[in-house]
């Protein structure tokens, strides 16, 4: 029987509304991912499956990479869309960062240059490439592999 294929994300939040600490301390029962009102990152999030995995991003003044992720269930409605176009899904965490890579090393570094982190920064749920996601790991110290929590 053939494994199911992962795919990677990046998820963008700015630490003071949720950051990689809250996140964290919801364990394995982990968090729904709300609030989103861009289509395409909606859409995005329409193609995840349980099981992905994705990076943490604090945005705003940090632009970090606090750690790694994974999907533990699959879109459904946003409870705080109101005129419900939205949806969300629910993540929990899996490894925090030894070495938090920040938005500058990710343009600093070429492999990356296509990376939607550099090309459309402003999006906050993106897709990664496998290659993309091990570079990444390795420059953080993250297991590419891990899809256990810590």
């Amino acid at each position: 029987m053939a494994q199911p294929r992962v795919q990677f994300w990046l998820f963008k939040s700015e630490p003071n509304t949720w950051s990689w600490n809250d996140q964290c301390a919801r364990g394995t029962m982990g968090e729904h991912w709300d609030g989103v009102r861009n289509f395409l990152a909606n859409k995005n999030m329409k193609t995840m499956a349980i099981g992905d995995r994705g990076f943490f991003y604090h945005s705003v003044n940090e632009k970090r990479i606090m750690g790694t992720v994974q999907v533990i269930r699959e879109h459904y409605p946003d409870h705080t869309d109101p005129k419900g176009r939205f949806g969300m899904v629910d993540i929990m965490a899996l490894e925090t960062a030894p070495h938090h890579v920040t938005l500058a090393e990710v343009k600093e570094e070429p492999k990356l240059a296509d990376m939607a982190l550099v090309t459309n920064s402003r999006l906050s749920v993106q897709p990664v490439t496998p290659a993309q996601w091990k570079l990444v790991c390795k420059m953080a110290g993250l297991d590419p592999n891990r899809d256990k929590p810590a």
